[in-house]
């Protein structure tokens, strides 16, 4: 039988709220009811959720090449509208987690895999922002690790028109599992 864990990746006031920094806006908005959604589904059937957050110090080397976003303890770090609702009820759950991220990849110098493999959970579902960038380099971080993948598509989003591309490119490199 399966162990699974759900991946809410960035879905912070930078990267969803119209006056983030690097915001996805209107397309990370709508997706958020769905994320909500689903992380209820995963508790209520005994499942982990991990919230997967982006880190950054003020200074950050990431600066050079993206606009500022989400500094560690700013208000553009805050998980954004009904998800930091979701959370704050949430967060002491024995279920609920939160890794802070410095890098796309969630895997990338995290405690995520220790995470995983300490509840022996073998499959990863994807969702949150972006499709193209954090969500895809994540799903190569699962995979690199042995972990099956699933992208929730209809909870997944970014600011590009390459949302479908990636999740191909998840399906056909990764063997990600699209739903």
């Amino acid at each position: 039988m399966m162990k699974e864990a759900l991946l809410i990746i960035d879905m912070s006031n930078d990267f969803i709220h119209d006056q983030g920094g690097l915001t996805s806006g209107k397309v990370g908005q709508e997706i958020v009811p769905n994320i909500i959604t689903l992380a209820n589904e995963f508790l209520e059937e005994g499942k982990e959720v991990v919230i997967c957050m982006d880190a950054h110090q003020e200074n950050d080397e990431h600066f050079k090449i993206w606009p500022v976003h989400n500094v560690i303890g700013s208000w553009g770090q805050d998980l954004y509208g009904e998800l930091k609702s979701w959370f704050e009820a949430n967060q002491n759950h024995a279920q609920v987690t939160y890794v802070p991220k410095p890098e796309y990849d969630a895997f990338y110098n995290t405690n995520l895999e220790e995470i995983l493999k300490s509840k022996n959970i073998d499959t990863v579902h994807l969702s949150g922002v972006c499709t193209d960038i954090c969500d895809f380099l994540t799903a190569y971080g699962a995979y690199a690790r042995g972990f099956h993948t699933v992208a929730q598509s209809n909870c997944m989003a970014t600011f590009s028109e390459h949302h479908d591309v990636f999740l191909q490119q998840m399906k056909n490199i990764f063997k990600t599992e699209i739903r």
